[in-house]
C-alpha cells in the first residue's frame, strides 16, 4: 500500500510538472533557468529528432544501396576516422562551452582571448591529426585491416577538418544559448547528405567503379555536405559574437587563467578521448577480425540504437550551460527530474525494441541484414543505459569534475577493448556471427559497468558533502 501510494504521488507530481512545461510552452514563457532550460531543450529535442532522423534515413538508403559488405566497409572507415577525428577535438567543445558561456556572464570579459587561445589549440591538433592518418593509412587499410578502405582514409582528412570547424562554431553558439541556429545547420547538413551521398553511390554502381573509389566518392561529399552547411553557422556566429568582439578591449589570458583552461581541457581531453574509443573500438576491433558483412551486421543494428538513445536522452547540450550555474538543491532537483524522466521513456523503447528487433531489421534494412536481428536484440539493453550516462556525464562536467569521469571513462575504456577482444577471438571459433555477438556483448558489459561508475561516485560525493 505504502508502495503504490508513493507511485502515485511520483506520478501526480510528473504530471504538474508536464503541465508546468505545456504551460510555459503555450505561453511562450522562458523566463529564468526553467524557462532557458524549455526554450533550449525544445531546440535541441528538435536538433536530434533532425539530426538521428536524418542519419536514420541516410543509414537505411546507404546500407540498401551499398548492401552488407560494403556498408561495413563504409563503417569501417567511418569509425577509424572518427577515432582521429577525436584527436583533433579532445576537450575543447567542453572547454569552449564552459569558459566562454562563464565570460559572457561577467562584466569584464576576455572573449577574444579565450576564443583565440581555444583556437590555436584547434587550429595545431587538426594539422597534427590530419598528417598522421596520411601517413598511417596505407598501414591500416592493408596491413592492419586488411581491407580497401586506404582512399576512403584520404578523403577522411577533408571530413575531419570540415567538422572540426562546425563543432568550434556551434561550441560558441551553445555558449550563447542560441540553439536555434544550431538546428538551421542541422537541417541544411542531413537535407544535403541525404541528396548529395546517394547520388555519388548511384554514380559510382553505374559506372561500376572499384568499392575503393566509392568509399572514397562518400567520404568526399559528407565532407562537402558539411562545409555548406557550416557556412550558415558562420553567419549566425558572426551576428551574435562581431559586436561584442570589436567593442571588446585587446587582452591575453593570465597565467592563472590559461592554467584553469588547461587543466579543464586537459582532463576533458582524456574524457573525450576515451568517449570516441569507448563508442567506435568495437567496430575497429571486429574490421581486425570479421568479413565486412558482419561489421555491416553490427553497424546497422548500432545505428538504430543511437537514433533511439539520442533522442531520448535529455540532451546534453541543453544541461551542460545551466547545470554550470546551479548549486546546491537547484541543481538536485534539476538532475532527479531529468533523470528520472529519461528513465521511464527509455525503459518503454527498450522492451519495444527487444520484442520487434525481428521486423524492425526487416522493414528497415530488408532480407540482407535478418542476422542483425539478435545483435540488435543485445545492444536493445543500452536504450535505457546511455541516456542517464549522459545525464550524469553533464552532472559531473558542469560542476567542474571532469577527472573523475576522465578517470572511470579510461578504465571502462581498457575493459571494453579487453573484452571485446577477448569475446571476438574466442567466440570467433564458433562463427564470425558468433563473434559480432561477442562486440555488442562487450559493448553492454563496459557501458554498464561505466555507469555503475558515475552513480557510485555520485553517491560517495553526496555523502562526503
Amino acid at each position: 500500500m505504502a508502495i503504490s501510494k508513493k507511485i502515485e504521488k511520483e506520478l501526480e507530481c510528473e504530471k504538474s510538472e508536464l503541465k508546468e512545461i505545456w504551460l510555459r510552452i503555450k505561453k511562450r514563457n522562458f523566463s529564468g533557468n526553467s524557462g532557458l532550460a524549455i526554450k533550449n531543450s525544445i531546440y535541441q529535442t528538435l536538433t536530434n529528432i533532425a539530426a538521428k532522423g536524418g542519419s536514420f534515413i541516410f543509414t537505411i538508403i546507404l546500407a540498401r544501396l551499398l548492401m552488407p559488405e560494403l556498408f561495413g566497409l563504409y563503417s569501417l572507415a567511418l569509425s577509424t576516422i572518427v577515432i582521429f577525428a577525436s584527436f583533433s577535438e579532445l576537450g575543447i567543445s567542453n572547454t569552449m562551452i564552459r569558459f566562454i558561456s562563464k565570460e559572457l556572464s561577467k562584466k569584464s570579459k576576455k572573449l577574444r582571448a579565450h576564443i583565440l587561445y581555444l583556437g590555436k589549440i584547434k587550429a595545431f591538433l587538426l594539422l597534427l591529426c590530419s598528417i598522421i592518418i596520411i601517413l598511417s593509412a596505407n598501414y591500416l587499410a592493408n596491413t592492419f585491416y586488411q581491407k580497401p578502405i586506404f582512399l576512403a582514409l584520404i578523403a577522411g582528412v577533408l571530413y575531419i577538418m570540415f567538422i572540426q570547424i562546425t563543432s568550434f562554431l556551434q561550441c560558441l553558439l551553445q555558449a550563447s544559448n542560441n540553439f536555434s541556429a544550431i538546428f538551421k545547420r542541422e537541417i541544411i547538413f542531413q537535407i544535403l547528405r541525404i541528396i548529395l551521398v546517394p547520388l555519388a553511390v548511384v554514380f559510382a554502381i553505374r559506372y561500376s567503379l572499384q568499392n575503393e573509389i566509392n568509399l572514397m566518392l562518400i567520404m568526399f561529399f559528407l565532407a562537402i555536405a558539411l562545409l555548406l552547411a557550416s557556412i550558415s553557422l558562420f553567419l549566425d556566429v558572426k551576428k551574435i559574437y562581431y559586436k561584442k568582439l570589436k567593442q571588446e578591449k585587446l587582452s591575453k589570458l593570465s597565467k592563472n587563467q590559461k592554467k584553469n583552461l588547461n587543466k579543464f581541457f586537459i582532463a576533458t581531453s582524456a574524457l573525450v578521448l576515451s568517449g570516441i574509443f569507448f563508442g567506435n573500438i568495437d567496430r575497429v576491433m571486429l574490421g581486425k577480425f570479421v568479413a565486412a558483412e558482419f561489421i555491416g551486421y553490427y553497424a546497422a543494428s548500432f545505428s538504430l540504437i543511437g537514433a533511439l538513445t539520442t533522442v531520448l536522452a535529455f540532451s546534453a547540450a541543453v544541461l551542460f550551460p545551466i547545470f554550470s550555474r546551479l548549486k546546491g538543491k537547484k541543481l538536485e532537483i534539476g538532475f532527479q527530474k531529468s533523470r528520472k524522466m529519461t528513465l521511464f521513456i527509455s525503459g518503454a523503447a527498450f522492451i519495444a525494441t527487444l520484442i520487434l528487433a525481428y521486423l524492425v531489421i526487416l522493414v528497415i534494412y530488408g532480407n540482407e541484414y535478418i542476422p542483425a536481428t539478435n545483435i540488435l536484440r543485445i545492444l536493445a539493453l543500452l536504450i535505457p543505459i546511455l541516456p542517464i550516462i549522459g545525464i550524469y556525464q553533464v552532472y559531473y562536467l558542469s560542476q567542474g569534475k571532469a577527472q573523475k569521469v576522465a578517470r572511470l571513462l579510461i578504465i571502462a575504456t581498457i575493459l571494453n577493448i579487453a573484452l571485446n577482444y577477448i569475446l571476438i577471438t574466442s567466440l570467433l571459433h564458433y562463427s564470425q556471427l558468433a563473434a559480432t555477438y561477442g562486440a555488442a556483448l562487450a559493448t553492454l558489459l563496459s557501458q554498464s559497468f561505466y555507469l555503475g561508475g558515475l552513480i557510485r561516485g555520485r553517491r560517495k560525493n553526496k555523502i562526503n558533502n
